[in-house]
């Protein structure tokens, strides 16, 4: 309640005027429950959360300084002219803190994915505000202590240094984000890239899906994105993650609940208590767990089956995975359905206590088994079935791994018939969608043997080996590991003479692989550039985006910069920023930056080929990005005194 409280008196902070009689001492205590207020908000986005936890922590640090001007105001402060402006323009530099931590805890958690370039920028801003509100203050006249001097001080010297900190983008995130959008064929490793999307965006459970859903329509009646195209990924995103979670439900953005959720509007009135935080659904065999919460034993039996450790409510660490029945929650749900003639689904006899079939853990473990039959028919029949069924869905990855069916599979990589290795690769890959399996997949020794049907096995074999080497590279150790094992030039071979779905894999297995430094000077040794460059010409693979971005990650690395920086280059860059998609203008300008900043001569050419006119272009017309960049170079080429 106090909390409630607090929040209240914050938003109220937002509409009042220092002109309404309260004087300013009123203004000040309006700035400190501000303060107060962002500091309770809570579930700031994973893609923020750093920068807004530092924020508010900063901004605590100003409570001294207002404590005592409202202490030294309530007795003998008589304000002047300047002081009255100061605190005006103090008090909306919190309010927009406060507005930006508010869009950052509550706002979609995919659109600030997609926009987090700008909502750094936000931050710069804000930064940038609270500073010069600081500046302004006239510390002599209200009389404020050297103490308090002192930490006002040291907190605008965190703010300079934040302020000129690079962005520290989640380039991973950001290569999934666009692999999602840009590829239009359904793959496996497209399914790996999404659950790994929905966990970084903390998009998995099912509270969460529903909560964004809000967010997003949110968003689009307040017209938070002007462009259509983006609004449509957004959707389609959302529509995918759902999907993952086994929610089939259309993504409505144009009104307040969905179809199904029209159809459920009767389970309104269930008491609350009675809804599985995980299914919001109705519990059929309540559980307690180790923090006390109460879910329902078939969802949350799979929420640990998916090797979570944590509280899907509370998001606390469970001291044991032990169930414990809540015998007293479970009669009073069935009194509740006897009184309302609800009819409460009963499970399904032949499913266990983890919601997993009999039938289905019998099927798994004889497959397995029969990975090492002696007779060729049934081990080829056995490692097609695990294939589909580790594709089908995350239960049957951690059943598979569990009845020990990665190793045998590991070792039937190095079987010398040529549709054996294609389809133990294919189970590999799917299986490794699953975290844990990605550890057990490279602790097998699965990685030399892939890397070898990269380089000999059927076109299918090496699309899907490189599909697994993307999926496997997810952890830091297999990127390592994967460098080491040469399997590196068999990938940019790939991407080189490949079908465009090999090249596609080729790419994004490269760029995965190229956020390690060693990889790059591999990649750059085994070719990679010629390669990129041929991807940049054949407009029709649809790959420029691809293309670039990893051209942007050897921009990074001194002989990337050497390799890349031809004249030709830059001409093709150029052209793209005139003639390319949105996105493509995006991350040429990105790549030309990057290679900018390091060598002026670089900017230069870019000018001699008619880049400046297209830079004005897009700070006016360009996408938000776009304008960032292109700002940022203009800005660089007036710093050199190269602008016309």
């Amino acid at each position: 309640m106090e909390r409630q409280r607090v929040m209240e008196r914050g938003e109220k902070a937002g509409v009042s005027s220092s002109s309404n009689g309260g004087g300013e001492v009123d203004v000040v205590v309006e700035m400190m429950d501000v303060i107060e207020a962002v500091g309770l908000y809570v579930g700031y986005r994973r893609t923020q959360r750093k920068e807004c936890l530092n924020l508010v922590r900063r901004l605590k640090l100003l409570l001294p300084l207002l404590e005592e001007i409202k202490e030294i105001g309530n007795y003998k402060l008589v304000p002047s002219e300047g002081l009255k402006t100061s605190l005006d323009n103090f008090k909306k530099a919190l309010l927009a803190a406060k507005k930006l931590l508010k869009k950052c805890s509550c706002g979609s958690k995919i659109y600030l994915a997609m926009e987090s370039e700008a909502v750094m920028s936000s931050f710069h801003a804000v930064y940038e505000k609270l500073n010069q509100a600081l500046d302004d203050l006239p510390y002599d006249e209200i009389g404020i202590s050297v103490e308090v001097k002192e930490q006002v001080e040291l907190t605008r010297m965190q703010l300079k240094r934040a302020k000129k900190r690079s962005d520290t983008q989640d380039i991973e995130l950001a290569m999934d984000m666009m692999v999602v959008f840009s590829k239009k064929d359904d793959r496996n490793a497209d399914n790996a890239i999404l659950e790994r999307l929905a966990i970084k965006l903390e998009l998995h459970a099912v509270p969460d899906l529903k909560a964004e859903e809000v967010a997003v329509r949110k968003l689009v009646n307040e017209r938070g994105v002007q462009n259509a195209e983006s609004i449509q990924q957004i959707k389609d995103l959302l529509g995918k993650f759902k999907q993952i979670a086994g929610v089939d439900e259309a993504v409505v953005l144009d009104g307040p609940f969905s179809s199904k959720s029209l159809q459920r509007c009767r389970s309104l009135l269930i008491p609350h208590e009675f809804l599985c935080p995980i299914t919001l659904e109705i519990m059929v065999d309540p559980v307690i767990v180790a923090t006390g919460q109460t879910y329902e034993r078939e969802s949350i039996q799979k929420w640990l089956n998916s090797n979570h450790r944590t509280c899907p409510k509370t998001g606390q660490t469970l001291g044991h995975l032990s169930l414990a029945s809540n015998f007293a929650l479970r009669n009073l749900i069935q009194e509740w359905c006897e009184k309302n003639n609800y009819e409460l689904h009963k499970k399904d006899a032949c499913l266990g206590s983890d919601g997993i079939s009999a039938e289905l853990k019998e099927e798994i473990s004889s497959l397995v088994q029969n990975l090492s039959s002696s007779e060729f028919e049934v081990r080829r029949e056995a490692i097609k079935k695990i294939r589909m069924l580790a594709k089908e869905n995350p239960d049957n990855r951690i059943l598979i791994a569990n009845y020990g069916g990665i190793p045998p599979l590991v070792q039937l990589l190095s079987y010398q018939d040529p549709n054996i290795q294609e389809h133990t690769v294919t189970a590999l890959l799917n299986l490794s969608i699953d975290e844990t399996n990605k550890i057990l997949v490279a602790r097998e020794g699965a990685i030399p043997a892939i890397v070898e049907i990269l380089q000999h096995g059927t076109n299918e074999a090496r699309e899907n080996s490189a599909a697994a080497l993307f999926s496997l590279s997810m952890l830091d150790e297999n990127k390592v590991l994967i460098g080491a094992s040469n399997g590196i030039r068999p990938l940019v071979l790939l991407l080189q003479n490949g079908t465009i779905r090999g090249k596609k894999d080729a790419a994004t297995a490269l760029f995965n692989l190229s956020l390690n430094q060693t990889n790059k000077s591999r990649a750059i040794k085994a070719g990679i550039i010629p390669a990129l460059l041929h991807l940049l010409e054949e407009k029709n693979l649809g790959m420029i985006d691809e293309a670039l971005s990893i051209f942007l990650l050897l921009a990074s690395h001194p002989e990337g910069r050497n390799e890349i920086g031809k004249l030709s280059f830059i001409k093709t860059l150029v052209d793209i920023i005139r003639n390319g998609t949105p996105k493509n203008k995006e991350c040429a300008l990105s790549v030309l930056l990057q290679l900018g900043l390091h060598n002026s001569s670089i900017i230069l050419a870019a000018l001699q080929y008619g880049v400046y006119e297209h830079l004005v272009e897009l700070t006016k017309s360009g996408t938000n990005r776009a304008q960032r960049k292109a700002n940022s170079i203009l800005q660089h080429m007036s710093k050199y005194g190269h602008i016309p």
